[in-house]
Order: C-alpha cells, then sequence, then structure tokens
C-alpha cells in the first residue's frame, strides 16, 4: 500500500505551484498559434532573483540543491542546470514562471507537442506539467516524461493529454527528483495540428449516432455472474452452481470459456461453488478467484448464505483451476483490489456461519499465498457485501459507496482507507447513501485525473423504485467531496405488461458501467426494483462535459447477475440476468459504440516490446495519425462491481508513423499485469488493442520505495477513525439478499418487500408474482408472513388464496 508521506522521495508536490507566484489575475486567454509559445525558451534574456526571464525556482522537500545558468548551451550562449548533492524527499525544477506574461495560454480540448534539449547525469529527472484552472486556480497535472540520463545533448519531446475543460494556462519545466542534475535549454511548444477527415458513416444513420445491439446466435451454456477478459482475449465466465440448488446438491459447478474470434464456447472443470466469489488478474495475468458459495440458504430462512474460506487460480494457458492456501474467514461477495506492487487486498463478504466478515485479507505476490492473520493490518470494520474498493494514487483505498444488499455502511456511506495509518476517514457527499445497493462505481478516464462516477442504485430491503443519481469525486481535492452529477437518461421499463416509459425519478439498480478507448463511459443495464422490472435504457457519459448521452439499448433483459465488459476489438459484451423467479438468460448482446461505425480504424502495426516497466518509453507503429493512446485494463465484473477498472493515459511523442508512448512511473495508477493498449484517432475511433505486460523495477513496487506523483490529501479533515475492538464477525440478517426463504426454493426470490405499486393484499402479491412467473411456490415451513397461503394448503397463491381474499 501507500509508503510514509514522510518518504515522497518520487513525488510532485502541491508546495511545488503553492510556492509559486501569488495574485495570479491572469488576462483573457489569447488562441494559441503554431509558432513556439514558450517565452524565453533558450534563458537568453535575463530577469530577477537569479533567474531567466519567464522561468521561476519551483520545488519542495528535504534536499540541497543548485540552480546555475550556465554557459554550457545547446545553442545560444545559455542553458539552466538544476542539480541535487543530497536528496530525502521531494524535487527541483526551473519552472515557466506562472503568470499572465509567462505561462503559455491553451484551449480546451487541443494538446500540444512539448520539446527540449537536456544533458542529465540522474535517471531520476521527468517533464512536469502544471494547469491554470479558472475557478480553481494553479495545481498539478501530470508528469509526461521520463528523461534517461544522457551525457550529450539530447533532444526529448512529448505530447500533452488533452487539455481539460476550464484551464487557460499551462506552465512547465524538467523536475530533478534524485541526486544529480539536468541541464536543459531551447525549449519548444506548439498546438497540435487539427488534420483528420470527417468521418464516413458505414451504418444506417441512427446506428453512427447511437450505435448498434446484436444478440448472437449461440448461447452461453453457463448460468455466469462472473465475466473475466483474459490477456489472449477470451472470456472467462463462471458460474458455478449459478444460484441453482439443484446443481449444488449435485456438485455441478461451471465455468465457460468464450472465444470471440470464432464465437465458440469452451465449458471447464470447475472444483467448486464459486457462485458469488471474488475474483481478480493477478500481475502475471492469471486470475485469482476468492471465496464462495458453501452453503444456500435453509429452508426456513434462518440460515442464510455461506462463504467458504477457499481460493483458487485459473490459468489462461492450461484453462484449469488450482487451489492456493485458504483465506482466514470465509468471504461470500468480498471486495478484491490489485496494490500497486501486485498484492491484492480484499474485505466483506459473509463467514462460513452467514455473519459478515470483518477481516481485511491480503494476497502476497512475493509469497504467492493468502498472508496469515496477523500479518495483515486489521480495522475489524463490517465493509458489507461487494464493497467497491478503488486503489488511488497515492496507494490509499477509496469505498465508493457502491455495494450490494439492502443498506450502506454507517456513517456517510463513503470513506477512504490507508492501511499504512490503518485508519478510515469518511468522505461526504453522496446522495441517499442507503439507496446505492447494485449502483456502479468507475475511475473515470484518464486515471491521472483521479474522479469517480457513481451511477444509479436502489435498496434490496426496502425495494423502493431504483434511483437515477449519479455523483462524482475529485480525490486529488485536498478534502475530496461527492457532488451531483447529472441524472441518469431514462428510458423503458417492462412492469409486467409490456415495456412503458420511465416516469418521475425512476432510474435503475443492477448497473453495469464500462469504460470505453475514446475515453467515455457506457452504463448499460439494470431494472427498476429487487430481481424485478427491467429497464431498457444505455447512455454514454462524457467525463469532459459531465454529461449523459442516450444510445441504443441492449434488447435483452439484464438485470440481477449480469455483466457488460470491454472486448479488446472495442466492442461491449454483456451476459446474464436472473429474475426473483429463479430463470436464467442465457442469450449474449453485443454493443457496437458509435466510434466503430465511423470509418476506416487506425492500425498498430508494431509494439516494439510487449514487456514494460514504469517510467518506460515504449514505441509503437501506426498505419496514420492518432491523437491519444491508453492502456485500460480487462475487465473482472460482477454484481455491477469492478473496482480494478481504469483507463491510464500515455502521453505521445510522435515522429510521423512512429509513436513514443510515456508509461507512467506510478504502480498505484496502473497497477502491475496485462493490459489492452488502444491507439485512437481524433474522430475517436481506436485501434483494435494490442496485449502488453506492465511489471515495475523491483525500486518501484518494493514497498519502502514512493512513486513520482502528486502528494494530495495528506491530511484529510472530517471524521478519522482507527482500529476498532478485535471481534470475530458482524451479524448479519438471513434475509441479507432481500427474498423471503418461506416460499418456492433457495434460488427463487419472493421479495421480502413489494415494489411500491403493490398493495399489500394477498391478491395483488398474488398478481404481481403471476405476471413476473413465479409458478408454483411451496410454503417453506408453517409461517407464512406475506399472507400468500390464506388457505394453508401448504402452496402459496395457489387457486383457493386467491378467491378466499
Amino acid at each position: 500500500m501507500r509508503t510514509s508521506r514522510k518518504r515522497s522521495g518520487r513525488r510532485t508536490a502541491l508546495l511545488a505551484v503553492m510556492g509559486l507566484t501569488g495574485g495570479l489575475l491572469l488576462t483573457s486567454p489569447e488562441s494559441a498559434s503554431a509558432a513556439n509559445l514558450i517565452k524565453n525558451p533558450g534563458f537568453e534574456t535575463a530577469g530577477t532573483d537569479d533567474m531567466p526571464y519567464c522561468w521561476k525556482k519551483s520545488g519542495w522537500g528535504d534536499n540541497d540543491f543548485t540552480f546555475e545558468t550556465t554557459t554550457d548551451a545547446h545553442s545560444g550562449s545559455k542553458a539552466m542546470k538544476v542539480s541535487l548533492t543530497r536528496h530525502v524527499e521531494g524535487d527541483r525544477k526551473a519552472l515557466i514562471t506562472e503568470s499572465a506574461d509567462c505561462a503559455p495560454v491553451v484551449t480546451p480540448g487541443k494538446q500540444y507537442d512539448l520539446g527540449l534539449w537536456y544533458k542529465s547525469t540522474t535517471p531520476d529527472a521527468s517533464v512536469t506539467l502544471f494547469r491554470h484552472d479558472a475557478t480553481a486556480g494553479w495545481q498539478y497535472w501530470t508528469d509526461l516524461k521520463t528523461l534517461e540520463m544522457a551525457a550529450g545533448w539530447t533532444e526529448a519531446t512529448v505530447r500533452t493529454p488533452e487539455v481539460p475543460a476550464g484551464t487557460d494556462r499551462i506552465a512547465w519545466g524538467v523536475s530533478v527528483y534524485g541526486t544529480g542534475s539536468a541541464t536543459t535549454d531551447d525549449y519548444t511548444m506548439d498546438q497540435v495540428a487539427e488534420p483528420v477527415p470527417d468521418p464516413v458513416c458505414t451504418g444506417t444513420a441512427e446506428e453512427c449516432a447511437n450505435g448498434r445491439w446484436d444478440v448472437l446466435p449461440t448461447k452461453n451454456p453457463v448460468r455466469s455472474m462472473h465475466s473475466v477478459v483474459l490477456n489472449n482475449g477470451k472470456v472467462l465466465l463462471i458460474a458455478g452452481s449459478g444460484n441453482d440448488p439443484t446443481m449444488f446438491q449435485a456438485g455441478t459447478f461451471t465455468s465457460a470459456v468464450y472465444d470471440p474470434q470464432n464465437g465458440t464456447y469452451k465449458q471447464i472443470p470447475t472444483p467448486k461453488d464459486m457462485f458469488c466469489a471474488g475474483h481478480v488478474q493477478l500481475d502475471d495475468g492469471r486470475v485469482l478467484v476468492m471465496s464462495g458459495n458453501k452453503g444456500y440458504p435453509s429452508a426456513d430462512g434462518t440460515v442464510g448464505y455461506q462463504g467458504y474460506k477457499d481460493s483458487y487460480i485459473f490459468d489462461p494457458v492450461s484453462e484449469t483451476y488450482s487451489k492456493t492456501n485458504d483465506m482466514n474467514d470465509g468471504h461470500w461477495y468480498p471486495s478484491a483490489t490489485i496494490l500497486g506492487n501486485g498484492d491484492v487486498i480484499s474485505f466483506g463478504g459473509l463467514k462460513e456461519d452467514s455473519t459478515g466478515s470483518v477481516t481485511a485479507e491480503r494476497w502476497s505476490d512475493a509469497e504467492q499465498k493468502w498472508l496469515e492473520l496477523w500479518k495483515v493490518n486489521q480495522t475489524w470494520s463490517y465493509w458489507g457485501l461487494y464493497p467497491s474498493m478503488i486503489l488511488m494514487q497515492d496507494g490509499r483505498l477509496f469505498y465508493s459507496g457502491s455495494h450490494v444488499f439492502g443498506n450502506n455502511i454507517p456513517g456517510t456511506g463513503s470513506a477512504i482507507y490507508d492501511y499504512d495509518a490503518n485508519t478510515v476517514t469518511q468522505v461526504p457527499g453522496l446522495q441517499r447513501k442507503d439507496e446505492r445497493d447494485q449502483s456502479a462505481s468507475v475511475l473515470l478516464p484518464p486515471a491521472q485525473d483521479q474522479k469517480v462516477l457513481t451511477i444509479g442504485g436502489g435498496n434490496i430491503d426496502s425495494n423502493p423504485d431504483a434511483n437515477r443519481l449519479t455523483d462524482v469525486i475529485d480525490l486529488k481535492q485536498p478534502n475530496p467531496s461527492y457532488a451531483a452529477g447529472p441524472p441518469l437518461p431514462q428510458g423503458t421499463v417492462d412492469l409486467g405488461a409490456g415495456k412503458v416509459p420511465q416516469t418521475g425519478n425512476q432510474g435503475k439498480m443492477y448497473v453495469s458501467a464500462v469504460l470505453l478507448p475514446d475515453g467515455k463511459v457506457l452504463e448499460t443495464g439494470g431494472a427498476l426494483h429487487n430481481r424485478a422490472d427491467p429497464v431498457y435504457e444505455s447512455s454514454l457519459y462524457d467525463p469532459a462535459t459531465n454529461t449523459f448521452d442516450p444510445v441504443a439499448a441492449d434488447p435483452e433483459e439484464r438485470g440481477y447477475h449480469s455483466s457488460a465488459f470491454l472486448l479488446p476489438d472495442g466492442r461491449v459484451m454483456a451476459t446474464g440476468d436472473n429474475p426473483g423467479n429463479g430463470s436464467w438468460n442465457h442469450d449474449v448482446s453485443i454493443y457496437t459504440p458509435p466510434y466503430l461505425l465511423k470509418g476506416e480504424r487506425p492500425t498498430i502495426t508494431s509494439v516494439i516490446d510487449t514487456e514494460w516497466t514504469y517510467g518506460d518509453t515504449q514505441r509503437i507503429t501506426v498505419d496514420r495519425p492518432i491523437a491519444k493512446a491508453e492502456l485500460i485494463r480487462p475487465a473482472a465484473v460482477t454484481h455491477s462491481s469492478d473496482p480494478n477498472q481504469r483507463f491510464v493515459d500515455l502521453p505521445l511523442s510522435v515522429d510521423g508513423n512512429n509513436v513514443d508512448l510515456n508509461v507512467t512511473s506510478n504502480p498505484n495508477l496502473a497497477p502491475p499485469g496485462w493490459y489492452m493498449l488502444f491507439a485512437v484517432d481524433a474522430n475517436g475511433v481506436p485501434s483494435v488493442a494490442k496485449w502488453v505486460h506492465l511489471q515495475g523495477p523491483q525500486a518501484l513496487s518494493a514497498k519502502d520505495a514512493s512513486a513520482h506523483v502528486h502528494d494530495f490529501a495528506d491530511n484529510l479533515k472530517g471524521k478519522v477513525a482507527g482500529p476498532g475492538k478485535k471481534r470475530t464477525s458482524q451479524k448479519v440478517s438471513p434475509t441479507v439478499s432481500g427474498c423471503d426463504r418461506h416460499y418456492g426454493s433457495a434460488n427463487v426470490c419472493v421479495p421480502t418487500d413489494f415494489p411500491p405499486t403493490v398493495k399489500a393484499t394477498t391478491k395483488a402479491r398474488c398478481d404481481w408474482l403471476k405476471k413476473n412467473d413465479y409458478g408454483r411456490l411451496k410454503v417453506n415451513g408453517k409461517d407464512d408472513p406475506l399472507r400468500l397461503d390464506t388457505n394453508r394448503d401448504g402452496i402459496a397463491c395457489g387457486k383457493g388464496d386467491v378467491t378466499r381474499r
């Protein structure tokens, strides 16, 4: 996890900005030109404070340093030399002065090519950018490129990401964050030209605007509720017993591997009931599967679901499972988050006795096992079921508030967990925190921006109409807080008598959210109530504009136990649906986004090296100009949850068809593992992905190392809690899944609370169950809490029951 903040030897701190020019009253931005936008690019004009005009000393931390205008120039008579002779933490840099006179004007949405000449005696130097936000002022933006050591004058070029909305100027320079020196000269900055022919629609006008869904002719052979895109492009679909107690009793557990290239499925022997397990991809591409279903609820509902301690690894090469050591607790519905050093941390879920697990579990990448309890920091907190725990760029975990089944955790319903300090800090602002059951949360593109979007949700216990709420949080803020986002678009809902338009504030739970290579998010699927009333609506969320754009809707029901995920060819696959009557939708849908209907796609014609390390520059070749490139971590999704999903921007250096990609130096931004590499043109059209493996040098993955990132939110305000009193578990109701077990079999979900439109009468409830195809429902035991068996013949909603009431 995150190292001590006093060891931030490779961080660029907020102090670097705060110590610069104050009182920045900027004039109105002017249009950027194609000429060099840097004033005094060669340091030839003298300024004040022993620095050239439009350049300023900057930096922070505990280090000994010198700034020197030297005659050892690339051209002209002067260059700038920044040296560190002692380094404990922090950095030093010569930075463009953050003023209206000196900082170059930029245009939101545009990109800029930056260049300079340099010599360096240290490997610890990089190009660092700051941006001026018209509302928030100057702030750190990103580190674009790590400079290799160079004894002679060497040119470095890099392309910025698209300038964020609200930004009117930027400042940049070279940071030195280790002992040694960097001498720089002849800075350049040019706005990227806008070439790009207009897109050519290759479908109908409707398809080109909103994309297209196709239902595949071959059905998914297993009742899969877990979907993992493997590093060979195939998809692992895990069912276990598939929420079918007859399969469980027979010991029949299933998985399948789907090959999108030929549309075939291969069923895989599955050793245990992995129904509602957790899963995450390890740094070598294997899949770690943790816990699962040890037992279904008892017939009378007095005992709930139980989670076992077993854990397995799936190997994509041999397509087999192998057992690991056991976890310390059972965890039915656990979280699973990979960390910057390749370890995995897991929280929540139900134990073997159906109580809630308060044990944090840690998989050691170095030891290839689950660590003993005493080796793992514990707060003894119950995080609930499938809590969405997202790795932040400083190694802490953000609990977004998305979870499964019923109410949220106490407090604000969202928090930041610091593993090293073993503290939990509540984060405010999440709307209606107890109605975010089976909402979706994603770290928005790019991961460098550290913004999270939370979408929709409901409550399986009280069963209100699912909501349209969205919330956005900027985790780079010193004290991050959720802000209300735009409401979800509405579609149609099937209430049992055909599709009708949604009304009022009706939204959806069981939402799927998928990061796309053009930098947008597809949200799709969902239902209005607990395992009932499917909603047909899909839209694209644009992080740049904070808006939703409705697109074509999946024609299939996609509620409980459905998944949607990105394929390497840029399409989206959607599977599953498990309504309350216990049935399963085996149809598979494929979404073709509008960007695939805009004409010819760019092609990555070669990748020089598929083994990448942090801080690398990696070269690819493309067949035509591209505007951006990124790494997208392949999906490992279930129950609306994939906390490891992320889109990592790769700043470009372009030389014709050769493109140098600058890889982040921070393993917390892009945890080690296999990624899909996409190249995207200026029309947002992506290439087919190439697979690359990101694995850092030992220094970056070691526990005592710090990544070169902006040090933000050091001292969060608000309620901070340390570890609580040691305890064994959290009491959890056996009806945690929102199903009344007095009726039907274990996979049939008669609601404990019917939707608000259903009157509390036997007839109204039985009519609703009939409309939703529940069929014959046996009464388990002598109790009839919902008054569905008024004639007491042991069959709920039988003919005599409805006529009697």
